[in-house]
Formats: structure tokens, C-alpha cells, sequence
């Protein structure tokens, strides 16, 4: 199936929509049955029946089905936020005693949450490649668990790579796949279990909602629906399933030109005296570029540069001299944001990842990238050691 298709038609010509150019929002929080025997038999099958929100909804089930479709899996289920997939997926996969092996940097609440679990007795391990994987690996390890790109450094890993050698040792793969979204790359088609998606960010595409998604195979997804995803209470909301749909009707048109004006913007800084590497896999002075360009269409604008400064004055300096770059955390929508983990991630978390004090991230928007660059021309220029 073509995926814009699938982002604007998929699932809305059927006869419940009624010829609504839009999804009908269902509010209510119940569904009611003519017997009793109807409902109970529903209640064995939440995730399939519509009993109550907590378990699915139409107008959820059809981002659903739209987002399956969009990753080639056979089935998707959305949550209230980006960590109560992330969260939910691995719980359903580790026990007390069990090893989760994490490749690469991921996103700062997923180290926490692993974290969190050690309390219940699942221990973790950070590792930079599959060399140290090998090295990390234990009796015990049961889920491999990496971002690619990476978080904040934007390492590109060998996905193909990656699943084999742990198909090999009988993990699971979970991926967390917000960066490129299914329009730029399809993780699932290249041996990944388990596909993670925060939908506030380019799927949502507008800031003004919060979710999360996970898409795989049906022998993993559908426990991780009848369980965690209900005993967690971090369901959708009909509200939030309608808006991500919204967005996936603009998201192929939306990433093209995310793209186009994240490289220009990418391409000045790493030209300009000022900035030291920038860590964008669409340039290709990028270590991981032409891995990227095998294994992805097209790549968003979110990235990092690094400053030449130990000083955390100094990077705010430079984030206060912007004008047009509002300063917030999340990515992914029409405006353009500054941040920097030196300024908001815990240093022992920075240190993990290998994420210097001068490391600046942008999400570049819908502006004129002309705009952009001025904004950031102006501002590196304010910076006093950096002039």
C-alpha cells in the first residue's frame, strides 16, 4: 500500500464513517450490549471489542490500524504518551531477574524507567556497539533496546545488524523509531520486533497533543494490550487519536519539508567557524551517512551541534541570543526549538550517552530556513569566546 494513502484514506470509506470527511470523535467511556452474555464475552476480548475507553475506542482503533499499516506491521496499539508505550512495552517483555541490554543513547525517561525497574529486580546495560554487546550480554538478557538514530548524538546503526545478532542470541528487539517516523524509515521490515513512536512529535506534527505508539507482530502486541496497556491506565484519548490522524494526513508533506530546511539550516552550521562536529545523518561529512541512505528515504530535522565550550553559562548565552529558536523541550512541530541537554538532563545521564556540556539540539520547523539562519548567525556571533 502506498503510505500516503495510508496517512489520508486508510480505514475512512468504510460505512461507520458515514461520509465524514473527518473521523467521528466517540467520547463516551462505555459501550453498552443488548444481553449479558454479549458483554462477557467482549470483556474477554478488549482489545478486539469495544467495552470500555481504558481498552480501545473506534477513533483510536483507526490511528491504530492506519500506524500498522504505515510501519508494515500486523498490528498497532497507541497510549496516553510516548513513555506509557515505551513503558508498557518493556514491561511486557522482562521478569524479576531479567537483563535488558540497551545499544547506543536513547531517550533520558527510558534510562530512567529502566532504572525504576531495578527496584523490581531487571537489571540493565548501556553498551556503545555490538563489540560491547557481546561483552554485556548475559544468561539473563532478554530484550535489546536502541534508538537509531540515536538519541542527541544521532549514531546510525546497522538495523539489519542489529536484529540479527540478537535473533542470534534469542532477544527481542524494541526500537524506538520517533526520529525518522514511518515515512523515512520502516524498522519492522528490517528485523525489528517492536517498532516505539512518541506521536507528539512529527506524527502529531502540531503541538497540541500528547502519545505514544507500538507496532509489531500480534504475538507480542495483543498481551501487551490485554495487560499493561490496561493495568497501566495509560490509554489514548479519542481527543488524541482523532488529532495524530489529522496530523498523519500532512506527515509525507510535512517530513519533505522538515527535511529540506533541516539540511540547509545543517549545512550552514557545519560551516560556520564557531561550531565543531554537527550530528546530522543527512550530511555527508556524517560517519553514519551512507548506512542512513540504505536503510532510510529521507531524514527530519532534529539534530545537534556541539559548541566549543565547557561552560553551561555559555550555552545558555548562545540559547538566549536566539530569537526566532524558541527554548522548549519536544520537537516535531511548525516551530522551530533550542535546547541543551547540559541545561536540562542530569549530568549522570549525560554522561552515559556521551553527551558534552557544548552540545546543542535543534528541531528545525516549518519557517524559512533564510530565517533560521540568520537567527543563528546572530546569535553565535553574541556569544563573547565564540565570536
Amino acid at each position: 500500500m502506498d503510505d500516503e494513502w495510508i496517512c489520508g484514506r486508510l480505514g475512512e470509506d468504510e460505512p461507520w464513517m458515514l461520509g465524514a470527511v473527518n473521523p467521528p470523535v466517540f467520547e463516551n467511556s462505555l459501550f453498552t450490549f443488548a444481553t449479558a452474555g454479549e458483554l462477557g464475552a467482549a470483556i474477554k476480548d478488549e482489545d478486539e471489542r469495544y467495552v470500555y475507553w481504558r481498552g480501545t475506542n473506534p477513533t483510536v482503533d483507526l490511528l491504530q490500524r492506519k500506524l500498522a499499516a504505515l510501519e508494515r506491521g500486523e498490528r498497532a496499539k497507541c497510549f496516553g504518551s510516548g513513555m506509557g508505550a515505551i513503558s508498557a512495552t518493556i514491561s511486557s517483555l522482562v521478569s524479576a531477574g531479567d537483563h535488558v541490554l540497551v545499544l547506543g543513547a536513547i531517550y533520558g525517561p527510558t534510562t530512567q524507567f529502566l532504572r525504576y525497574l531495578e527496584k523490581f529486580g531487571v537489571t540493565h546495560t548501556h553498551a556503545g556497539d555490538l563489540d560491547e554487546c557481546d561483552s554485556a550480554i548475559r544468561s539473563s538478557t532478554r530484550l535489546l533496546y536502541f534508538e537509531s538514530p540515536s538519541y542527541m548524538r544521532y549514531e546510525v546503526f546497522d538495523i539489519a545488524a542489529v536484529t540479527s545478532w540478537a535473533a542470534g542470541r534469542g532477544l527481542v528487539t524494541v526500537m524506538d523509531n520517533t526520529w525518522s517516523t514511518p515515512i523515512f524509515q520502516k524498522p519492522l521490515t528490517l528485523g525489528v520486533d517492536l517498532v516505539v513512536h512518541s506521536l507528539s512529535k512529527y506524527i502529531g506534527g502540531h503541538s497540541d497533543l500528547v502519545g505514544g505508539a507500538v507496532t509489531g507482530a500480534s504475538r507480542l502486541i495483543r498481551p501487551l494490550a490485554l495487560t499493561e496497556y490496561q493495568l497501566y491506565g495509560a490509554a489514548m484519548s479519542p481527543h488524541d487519536g482523532a488529532k495524530a490522524i489529522k496530523g498523519l494526513r500532512t506527515l509525507p508533506v510535512r517530513m519533505a519539508a522538515h527535511q529540506e530546511r533541516g539540511l540547509a539550516v545543517a549545512a550552514f552550521l557545519e560551516s560556520h567557524p564557531a561550531v565543531g562536529v554537527v550530528n546530522h545523518p543527512g550530511l555527508p561529512s556524517h560517519l553514519g551517512h551512507s548506512l542512513a541512505k540504505q536503510q532510510m528515504s529521507g531524514f527530519s530535522s532534529l539534530f545537534s551541534f556541539e559548541l566549543d565550550t565547557e561552560s553551561r553559562e555559555e550555552v545558555a548565552a548562545f540559547l538566549n541570543g536566539l530569537r526566532h529558536f524558541r527554548i522548549g523541550v519536544s520537537w516535531g512541530g511548525f516551530e522551530s526549538l533550542v535546547n541543551a541537554p547540559a541545561l536540562t538532563v542530569e549530568e549522570s545521564v549525560r554522561a552515559t550517552m556521551g553527551i558534552p556540556v557544548g552540545l546543542v539540539r535543534l528541531s528545525v520547523g516549518l519557517e524559512a530556513a533564510e530565517t533560521l539562519i540568520k537567527d543563528l548567525g546572530l546569535a553565535l556571533e553574541g556569544v563573547g569566546r565564540l565570536a
